[in-house]
């Protein structure tokens, strides 16, 4: 029989006898000590009324003090019997008799994925699956959380493994098994799904490394740690060292440089288009795209519009890249790299970051070993102490998405030019904290739904990272034209930065300048756009052992 059928069967019990026990004692109390004698019955009629507080009409004749307090007493044990005993034993039991039973075995799982527990790691994933329909079932051992989870639609089995190892009858027709609980629960799901007979792949996220052997031994496919891949996505954000800004860049040597420029709001920049701007034409620069909201958008011709506080990647000579800084902000490369928060992530971040040859300056309410500033990052002398107007960067890794919004919206004042780099828990609040002002956010969800996409669906379901690339191709289909009227941004996304002509290499060009057949061309974008350009133009790339 069900817990609630007990707690339900002993309400039962236990309010006829109150009423019983206390119209007896008020019975006895009203001869005693209000000299009148009243039948048992009567008893049992005021102890009913004032157990379920429903009143007495006239009939309230007491004068002793002692007898008002019984009455007083026996009010309150009506109060609890309705407040506080009706919500936790009748209702679970209405519950359960009522709405609809949430499923304790396995269905039909052939095709379909077995997620072992919800969570942040997985949200964005399954959200995906659901939209495209791709079959899935949620172990959930959390009542309620099961409960929500159904209400949106989700196939939802609820259960404890542990206790209840049948429970994965059905598990070895399933095409995959994902585990996303603690570091123990994975390898009770893992062990039980073997000995059941699965014989496909499970993928565990574990939450520390050193259980990454040990879950293998027992049967995983594979082993990630997503707080690590996320620790190193953001110390890619973070750091030139770990992450340059353009792989090939030394093919051009000193000649051309690269270079990422803050636009204000205020900036004569902001909200107008390449064409308009003319930054070729009067600064000898190439804007090759622009960062927005953590995306990159590729520069697509004389129609693409400068977005206020986005960052600008431009290319050119040093000395007119210089010239670009009247119109927007620089945005330093140089000085420490702050981080706000010292937990999993944190740890993580700054050992890559001191790997790299990086100065990182930690911030954390905890005084740990590891920790240089201790206080909260939303304070002024925190951040002075930390030194954030002359960080190269910050990162904020807290645990709690709100904190995130509002530091992210304090430092966004505090260092306005220091690309500000943001760890949300949950997906759902990286829009919250772009519109606070985040440069780049990334979740835990975005790369752990990123690893398992490829393993289960063969795609890269969230695009973590972009990267921007310099080549060096044959002049092609090029030949014959000019290098910045040839349509090359709109029909491409990549843009020619320069032209190795006649023995020397060309970043500006006037008007007759025309590529010859046996020119090198030097082209950036990004992978995307560069493999768009090799077939539009019909080259191919130049062997750079030459250089």
């Amino acid at each position: 029989m069900q817990r609630s059928t007990w707690r339900l069967l002993g309400l039962l019990v236990s309010m006829p006898a109150a009423v019983v026990l206390f119209g007896s004692i008020f019975m006895v109390a009203s001869e005693y000590l209000e000299g009148r004698q009243l039948d048992f019955w009567q008893s049992l009629e005021w102890a009913s009324e004032t157990l379920t507080t429903t009143g007495y009409g006239a009939y309230a004749p007491w004068t002793h003090p002692l007898m008002i307090v019984f009455v007083i007493l026996t009010q309150f044990v009506g109060m609890f019997f309705l407040v506080l005993v009706f919500p936790f034993y009748v209702m679970p039991y209405i519950e359960e008799r009522f709405e609809v039973r949430l499923p304790h075995v396995l269905p039909e799982m052939l095709g379909s994925v077995l997620f072992y527990r919800y969570g942040p790691a997985i949200e964005a994933l399954l959200d995906e699956f659901q939209r495209t329909a791709t079959p899935f079932v949620v172990f959930e051992e959390d009542m309620e959380l099961a409960r929500n989870l159904r209400n949106r639609g989700y196939d939802v089995v609820f259960g404890k493994l542990d206790e209840e190892p049948e429970v994965l009858s059905g598990v070895e027709q399933a095409r995959a098994v994902v585990a996303n609980a603690d570091d123990h629960g994975n390898a009770i799901c893992i062990l039980i799904a073997r000995e059941r007979g699965f014989k496909g792949p499970i993928y565990a996220l574990a939450g520390d490394p050193l259980y990454r052997p040990p879950m293998l031994q027992v049967g995983a496919s594979e082993v990630f740690t997503p707080s690590h891949v996320l620790a190193a996505a953001l110390a890619a954000r973070a750091s030139r060292r770990i992450s340059p800004p353009a792989e090939g860049m030394h093919l051009l040597g000193s000649q051309v440089g690269l270079a990422e420029f803050r636009v204000r709001a205020s900036s004569p920049l902001a909200g107008k288009r390449l064409g308009d701007l003319q930054l070729r034409v009067r600064h000898g620069v190439t804007v090759i795209g622009q960062w927005s909201c953590g995306s990159f958008h590729s520069a697509s011709g004389p129609d693409t519009r400068i977005e206020a506080g986005a960052i600008l990647v431009v290319v050119g000579a040093q000395a007119n890249l210089a010239k670009v800084e009247r119109l927007a902000l620089p945005i330093r490369r140089r000085g420490p790299i702050v981080l706000a928060g010292y937990g999993d992530v944190g740890r993580k971040f700054v050992e890559m970051l001191h790997d790299a040859g990086e100065t990182a300056i930690v911030i954390d309410r905890e005084a740990v070993a590891g920790v240089d500033v201790v206080g909260n990052v939303l304070e002024l002398a925190t951040m002075e102490q930390a030194r954030v107007r002359e960080a190269s960067a910050v990162v904020l890794a807290l645990s709690n998405d709100s904190e995130g919004v509002f530091a992210t919206a304090v430092l966004r004042d505090r260092a306005p030019d220091a690309p500000l780099i943001v760890r949300a828990n949950r997906a759902q609040n990286i829009p919250r904290l772009y519109q606070a002002g985040a440069d780049f956010a990334l979740s835990v969800g975005q790369v752990a739904g990123q690893i398992l996409a490829y393993h289960l669906r063969g795609e890269q379901a969230v695009a973590v990272e972009h990267r921007l690339k310099f080549i060096r191709v044959a002049a092609g289909q090029l030949a014959g034209g000019h290098p910045w009227r040839d349509r090359v941004n709109e029909r491409t996304g990549a843009a020619v930065v320069a032209v190795e002509h006649r023995g020397k290499v060309f970043v500006e060009f006037d008007d007759a300048f025309m590529v010859d057949p046996d020119d090198t061309v030097f082209v950036c974008g990004t992978p995307g756009a560069l493999e768009q350009y090799l077939r539009e133009f019909a080259t191919t790339l130049v062997d750079t052992r030459r250089v």
